[in-house]
């Protein structure tokens, strides 16, 4: 068999690829060549506007980069804080000045890595670090309510150091208040007023739920010179969800768990004058014993309406005095008729019951009262008679809460408990 064809083949693609490497050779070994230039220190080349001599910069002032008389250009600038964090910033068109355009944080400790090139083309670079100084005043988040387990009304508060009344400020503080939930649910917060938020879910929590509540404020620039500080998480688990449902038309209350009925109990419910608020209302605390006087809520001493009484199991549900308790003085009007100040009156017995199966945060609801309808706001917690999409409207993200801020409503003829 005749080889020669095949060798021929062989070495010429021997020829071609010692062709090829010699080019390539040629080409990656030329010391002149910038790409293949060890970058040189660009100190010498660019103006830094933060101080490097162990000062803090102002953190209200940009940061500036520039070309010392227009020798080379700026390729590149990369700046993060100890987070790991960037800071928005502007080049020129010509490369000549970088400027930080997002705000730096208080009290924060920045890394600044510079690249440039000369007029030949080769690379440079620069790396600075500096910090800047802590804030003159700070906006200081709490969070509430205090770390336990509640039910699945209860909502989450966050009470402000200053009042924030720009729609602006209001975003950047309200983006920084996270809260997430296991299993997670659709949520917003709502200004109450400047001050003020709470936190709730479109529905109530998931039972079984666990909530983290954490501020990342720490550092932001919120408003001039005003910057955000740290601010202690908050841990929550909900429990059973437990709804009670007080219908004053009835005489009854229904309490389910989880959905299924435990238990139907007669009460009575406000009288005309003193009719019971309507609407959905949720477990503010607990009190073994109260003493419950006429005179608290406007009744003169010695009028027809006057009461001076121990009462026990004293669950209570607004800050003005409604509670559900024993109103052993009223048994033979329960299940029958409305004969109380306000309040939800039941056997010793049954509110003993009641007191021991509810916890803070669980829904007490009460219908077909001839009564007000509960504040949203100011008299406990009636968040959850506000439609959701007017709650979201409270919001600085999702609605029009930059505005004037929602009114705090307290029905002040009634600041302490009524039976």
């Amino acid at each position: 068999m005749n080889d020669t064809p095949r060798i021929r083949t062989v070495l010429s693609c021997t020829l071609m690829a010692l062709t090829f490497t010699a080019a390539g050779s040629a080409c990656s070994g030329s010391e002149d060549h910038p790409l293949s230039a060890k970058p040189y220190d660009a100190g010498q080349q660019i103006s830094f506007s933060a101080p490097t001599d162990g000062k803090k910069a102002d953190p209200d002032k940009p940061l500036e980069i520039t070309v010392k008389d227009g020798e080379g250009r700026i390729t590149d600038v990369t700046a993060l804080d100890e987070a790991g964090h960037h800071l928005a910033g502007e080049l020129t068109a010509d490369g000549q000045r970088w400027r930080s355009t997002g705000a730096l944080t208080a009290g924060g400790r920045y890394t600044v890595r510079v690249s440039t090139e000369n007029e030949d083309g080769a690379p440079g670079t620069r790396t600075y670090t500096f910090e800047t100084a802590p804030a003159e005043r700070a906006l200081l988040v709490a969070f509430g309510p205090e770390a336990g387990t509640y039910g699945v009304g209860q909502p989450v508060t966050a009470e402000l150091s200053r009042p924030i009344e720009d729609k602006a400020a209001r975003a950047v503080v309200e983006r920084a208040l996270k809260v997430r939930s296991t299993p997670a649910v659709e949520g917003a917060w709502h200004w109450v007023d400047d001050k003020k938020l709470h936190y709730r879910p479109k529905e109530y929590w998931p039972a079984g739920a666990s909530i983290t509540v954490s501020g990342n404020l720490d550092g932001v620039k919120i408003g001039d010179k005003l910057y955000g500080g740290a601010s202690k998480p908050l841990k929550l688990t909900i429990g059973d969800r437990i709804e009670a449902l007080a219908d004053a038309g009835s005489h009854y209350m229904t309490v389910k768990r989880n959905g299924e009925v435990i238990n139907t109990i007669p009460v009575t419910t406000g009288k005309p004058g003193f009719s019971t608020r309507n609407g959905i209302k949720v477990v503010l605390g607990k009190e073994y014993y109260v003493r419950m006087r006429g005179t608290s809520v406007g009744i003169a001493e010695g009028s027809s309406e006057s009461y001076d009484l121990p009462v026990y199991y004293a669950t209570r549900v607004t800050w003005s005095g409604e509670y559900v308790h024993a109103a052993p003085w009223s048994v033979g009007s329960q299940g029958v008729a409305n004969v109380s100040h306000g309040c939800v009156g039941m056997s010793t017995g049954n509110a003993a019951w009641f007191f021991e199966t509810v916890r803070p945060g669980d829904i007490v609801q009460t219908v077909n009262s001839i009564g007000e309808t509960m504040d949203t706001f100011g008299n406990g917690f009636g968040d959850w008679n506000m439609p959701w999409d007017k709650w979201r409207q409270g919001s600085a993200l999702t609605g029009a809460a930059g505005g004037a801020a929602t009114a705090v409503t307290t029905n002040t003829a009634r600041l302490r408990p009524s039976v």
